[in-house]
């Protein structure tokens, strides 16, 4: 367990270079960022329209048939089918861009089949049900028909208002391939911006290979990145999601690039490249300017993203109101024993390099700020009260991550979070340090469970917390969560 601190703004703060400000921070200095469009709402909008779809298929129904029970069955009918066939995930394909979501059109036949398959069973389950209130073909087409076209009209609006706020929005990306294709790429990027993707930077075997003479002039458009530390500084200072890869000669990209940007956990997309044999068919409508677009990492990965941050929030959730009468004697004991300031806030480093606020329960008050951000262990000093060494020790002062864990700050599971000098100087002393942030931190982890906590060693949790994310499942998240509720009830803490 490391130091606390109420605050750790002010004139002093460390912050390690190419670190992303706090949430919230002025930081004046900083390069604009992207503004990438929200992906919830985006899904949540195309379910609406899909409840609001049916409502316009009643007026072709006989007043006798217009039940509320029918129509509520056939909106949650529906929306399960267009759920199974993937037609509420904007990031099927990648992340979330024009180019990469598929359009109103693409998406008629699937919609069309699955209101059709819906309103032939509606019809033949009223049918076996009575004879009398049975749908007849002019009355069954009829409503098919208002369905598919308030469907279409309401799932169309909501494309428009997505590719609007793309436009206007976009996400920041990498550019990476050979330097001819990739400068003319990134010229394509700007001068259509309809497809929300703005090129912050290239990244080219040249650049890596050859050294540039100190006093020569930047190239036009989007800057060259040299090395592996200029393409960290770029992909934190402006929230890089995504790196297009230009396809070469031999349509394969670099393996250094891929695995780089890979370990800074952006989305990769193969740009230009022929569909390789046996390949799932990719819609006409996903492209970047006649650039065919498709995804270098496997759907699963992304769908298991969801996964885990449904679990993070039905977890945290749940927890958080269980917990709730503990967190207030916590509390209370807390203030009792030593005094104002029950929670302290304390920097952290998170996915990607990105800051944010951790919440803990306060056990010791640090001499100052330079303490809290730089000293290791506090485990046995002397400053401990009773109650804070027992909060310590039984891990109770943990407790208001769920918090951290709720607002998307954390997840349930994944690499502990470290503080930005400690986040340098381990990244500069141990190989894949850095790495341990291609993923969510998270409340516990894989090292964890396994006793790495407190002073222990540095290289074997890097070990374990990279080998937790080179071998993630949804069921492994479930073992360490079962693992850790099981050591609570014999307590080291640190």
């Amino acid at each position: 367990m490391t130091t606390e601190s109420t605050s750790t703004s002010g004139p002093h703060t460390t912050r390690p270079a190419g670190l992303a400000p706090q949430r919230g921070s002025a930081a004046r200095t900083a390069p604009p960022r992207s503004h990438p469009l929200p992906r919830a709402p985006f899904a949540s909008a195309l379910v609406a329209a899909d409840c609001l779809a049916v409502l316009p298929a009643a007026l072709a129904l006989p007043p006798g048939q217009r039940s509320a029970a029918l129509l509520l069955q056939l909106t949650v009918a529906a929306v399960a089918l267009h759920a199974h066939a993937g037609l509420y995930r904007p990031d099927a394909f990648g992340s979330v861009r024009a180019g990469a979501y598929p359009t109103l059109l693409d998406e008629v036949p699937a919609v069309a089949a699955r209101l059709a398959f819906l309103w032939c069973a509606a019809a033949a389950l009223l049918a076996a049900r009575s004879p009398d209130p049975a749908l007849g073909p002019g009355t069954l087409a009829a409503a098919y028909l208002l369905h598919l076209a308030s469907a279409a009209a309401f799932r169309g609006a909501v494309h428009r208002r997505r590719r609007r706020v793309a436009r206007d929005r976009p996400c920041a990306a990498l550019v990476v391939g050979d330097a001819p294709a990739a400068h003319h790429l990134a010229a394509l990027l700007h001068q259509h911006p309809e497809y929300g993707v703005l090129p912050v930077g290239l990244v080219t075997p040249a650049a890596r290979d050859v050294p540039q003479p100190a006093d020569a002039a930047p190239p036009p458009g989007p800057p060259v990145l040299t090395s592996p530390e200029d393409v960290q500084r770029a992909v934190i200072q402006n929230d890089v999601r995504d790196a297009l890869f230009v396809a070469g000669a031999d349509g394969v990209p670099c393996p250094d690039h891929v695995a780089l940007l890979r370990r800074h956990g952006c989305a990769l997309w193969l740009v230009g490249a022929p569909a390789p044999a046996g390949a799932a068919p990719v819609p006409m409508g996903r492209h970047l300017w006649g650039y065919a677009l498709r995804p270098l990492e496997p759907l699963e990965a992304r769908a298991g993203r969801t996964a885990k941050r449904a679990l993070d929030v039905a977890g945290a959730g749940l927890l958080l109101l269980a917990a709730a009468p503990l967190l207030l004697l916590c509390a209370a004991a807390v203030r009792l024993a030593d005094g104002p300031g029950v929670l302290f806030r304390q920097e952290r480093v998170g996915e990607n390099g990105r800051l944010f606020t951790l919440l803990k329960f306060r056990t010791l008050r640090p001499e100052n700020e330079r303490e809290a951000e730089t000293r290791w262990n506090v485990a046995h000093d002397e400053r401990l009260s009773p109650v804070g060494s027992f909060l310590r020790r039984t891990s109770l002062d943990e407790l208001p991550q769920l918090w951290n864990v709720l607002r998307g700050d954390m997840s349930l599971v994944g690499p502990r979070p470290e503080r930005p000098y400690f986040v340098e100087r381990f990244s500069s002393l141990h190989a894949g340090y850095a790495a341990r942030h291609r993923m969510p931190v998270g409340l516990t982890g894989l090292a964890q469970v396994h006793g790495l906590r407190g002073d222990t060693s540095i290289e074997d949790r890097c070990r374990f917390d990279n080998h937790y994310i080179d071998h993630w499942s949804l069921w492994q998240d479930v073992r360490i969560l079962l693992h850790t509720a099981a050591t609570l009830v014999r307590p080291a803490g640190s």
